[in-house]
C-alpha cells in the first residue's frame, strides 16, 4: 500500500516538474503568430461598444429589406475629443468600436468611404450618450426620404375640415337636445346616454347579429326613436301630468343618466370596440386636405339629416305644431292641439337624431359606454352658444364648437385638453350675448 502511494506521488511530482520546466515549454508551445500578440482587425467586440449599422433605404428590390452597406469607416471620439477607435462595416453593414464604458461620445462616418450612389440623409456625426454597460446601437440614415414639414396652411385646412366633421356630429345631438328643451323646457342631462344608445345598438346589430353596418345604423336610429317615445310615455309625461317642476325633472334626468351609463357598462362592458366594417380606411388626397370615404359619408349623412329636420320644422304641419308648442304650450292646448302628442313626436325625432350621432361617432372612432357622456359637455356648449331652443342656433353653435376644438391645437392648445378652447370662446360670447348667437332675449319676472 505504501509503495503504491509513493509511486502515485512520484508521478504527480514529475508532472509538475514537466509543466514548470521552461525547456519543455519551449518545445511544446506553438510558434507565436500575429494573432498571439494583438487581436485581428475584424475580431468581434465582446465588451462595451458602440455598434453602427448602415442600410441603404432605397436599395434592393421593392418589398425586400434594405441591403447593408459594407466597407464604410466609422470612428468614435470621447467628450474630450480623443479618438476612442475606428472600425469598418462588415458584410452585414455593422461596425463595432470598443469603448471604455458609460459616457458621452461622438460617432462619425467617413463619407469618402460610402459606395457610389449612397448618400447620407442626415448629419455625418452624432452625439450619443451611453448609459448601459453593454454600449449603444447607432444607425445613420442612408438614402432615406427627407420628411418635409407640413405647411401651416395645409394643417389649418385639415383641422378645419376635421372640425367641420366633428361639428356636424355634435349638431345632430344638439338638435335633439334643442328640440326637447324647446317644447318641454327640460335640460336633459341623460342626453349623452342617448348618443351611447345609438352606438351600442348599431354595434349589437352589426357585430352581434351580423348585419351590414348601413342596415345596423338605420335600425339603431329607429330603436333610438322608439326609446325616446318610451321614455316620454313612461317617465316624462307622468311627471308633467303631476306638475313636477323643471328643476326636479332635471335632477331626475341626472339619475336616469347614471342608471343608463351603468347599464351600458354592465351589459356592453368597459372595453372599446369597433364595428366590423369601415373601421380603418386610407385617406384620399383632395388637394388642400385628406379625407377617407367613411369621413365623407359621415359629413354627407349628417348634413342631409340636418337638412331634413330643418325642412320638417319649417314646411310641415308637424314642424309648425312643434314651434307652436315651443312658443306657448298653454295657448296651443286651448286651441285644440294635442300637446302631449306633439311632445311625444319631439322625443321620437330628437332621440332618433341623437342615436344617429352615436352611430356616426362610432364609425368615426369606436364604441364604448362613455362615448356619449364624454360628448355631452360639447353638446350643451353648442346648444347654449347657438341659443337654447333654436334649430339653426344648435347647428351654428355646433359647427363653431367643432371647428375651434380641432383648430385649437395649431395655436398652442394642448391636444389632451383641446376642448378648453371651445369653452373659453363660449364664455366670451355669452358675456357679450347671454341669450346665445341666435337666441332671443326674454324678460324674466
Amino acid at each position: 500500500m505504501r509503495l503504491r502511494t509513493a509511486a502515485l506521488l512520484s508521478v504527480i511530482l514529475a508532472g509538475f516538474v514537466f509543466i514548470a520546466n521552461p525547456a519543455f515549454a519551449e518545445t511544446t508551445s506553438p510558434t507565436p503568430g500575429p494573432s498571439a500578440t494583438a487581436p485581428a482587425p475584424d475580431a468581434p467586440v465582446t465588451g462595451p461598444a458602440i455598434r453602427v449599422r448602415l442600410l441603404d433605404q432605397q436599395g434592393g428590390k421593392a418589398g425586400d429589406n434594405p441591403p447593408p452597406v459594407p466597407g464604410v469607416t466609422v470612428s468614435v471620439t470621447d467628450d474630450s475629443g480623443t479618438e476612442v477607435g475606428t472600425a469598418v462595416t462588415n458584410d452585414m453593414g455593422v461596425a463595432a468600436v470598443a469603448i471604455p464604458g458609460k459616457g458621452t461620445y461622438e460617432v462619425n462616418i467617413d463619407e469618402k468611404t460610402l459606395p457610389a450612389g449612397v448618400k447620407l440623409t442626415g448629419k455625418k456625426s452624432l452625439d450619443v450618450t451611453v448609459n448601459l454597460t453593454s454600449g449603444l446601437n447607432v444607425a445613420f440614415p442612408l438614402n432615406g426620404k427627407v420628411v418635409e414639414v407640413t405647411p401651416f396652411a395645409e394643417r389649418f385646412v385639415d383641422s378645419l375640415v376635421s372640425g367641420l366633421k366633428y361639428g356636424l356630429i355634435i349638431a345632430l345631438a344638439a338638435l335633439g337636445l334643442s328640440l326637447i328643451f324647446g317644447t318641454t323646457g327640460l335640460t336633459n342631462f341623460s342626453h349623452g346616454e342617448l348618443i351611447t344608445f345609438g352606438g351600442v345598438m348599431a354595434y349589437l346589430f352589426n357585430v352581434t347579429l351580423g348585419m351590414p353596418l348601413i342596415l345596423a345604423g338605420v335600425l339603431a336610429v329607429l330603436a333610438g326613436g322608439v326609446f325616446g317615445w318610451a321614455q316620454d310615455r313612461g317617465l316624462w309625461r307622468p311627471l308633467r301630468s303631476r306638475g313636477t317642476g323643471i328643476i326636479a325633472m332635471m335632477i331626475v334626468s341626472i339619475g336616469l343618466g347614471l342608471l343608463l351609463r351603468n347599464l351600458f357598462q354592465y351589459f356592453f362592458g368597459a372595453s372599446t370596440r369597433s364595428y366590423t366594417e369601415y373601421t380603418s380606411q386610407r385617406a384620399k388626397d383632395f388637394g388642400l386636405f385628406d379625407l377617407s370615404n367613411k369621413e365623407i359619408a359621415i359629413m354627407v349623412i349628417a348634413a342631409v339629416a340636418i337638412g331634413i329636420v330643418v325642412t320638417i320644422m319649417s314646411r310641415t304641419r308637424l314642424g309648425k305644431a312643434m314651434r307652436a308648442v315651443s312658443d306657448n304650450p298653454a295657448l296651443s292646448a286651448s286651441s285644440g292641439m294635442r300637446v302631449d302628442g306633439v311632445i311625444s313626436n319631439v322625443w321620437i325625432l330628437g332621440t332618433a337624431l341623437t342615436a344617429l350621432a352615436g352611430v356616426l361617432l362610432g364609425v368615426n372612432s369606436q364604441v364604448n359606454f362613455m362615448m356619449g357622456y364624454q360628448l355631452l359637455l360639447m353638446v350643451f356648449a353648442a346648444t347654449v352658444l347657438g341659443g337654447l331652443g333654436t334649430v339653426w342656433g344648435a347647428v351654428l353653435g355646433s359647427l363653431i364648437i367643432g371647428i375651434i376644438t380641432e383648430v385649437g391645437p395649431l395655436f398652442g392648445v394642448p391636444s389632451s385638453i383641446k376642448e378648453v378652447g371651445a369653452l373659453v370662446v363660449l364664455i366670451l360670447i355669452l358675456l357679450i350675448r347671454p341669450q346665445g348667437i341666435l337666441g332671443r332675449a326674454e324678460r324674466i319676472g
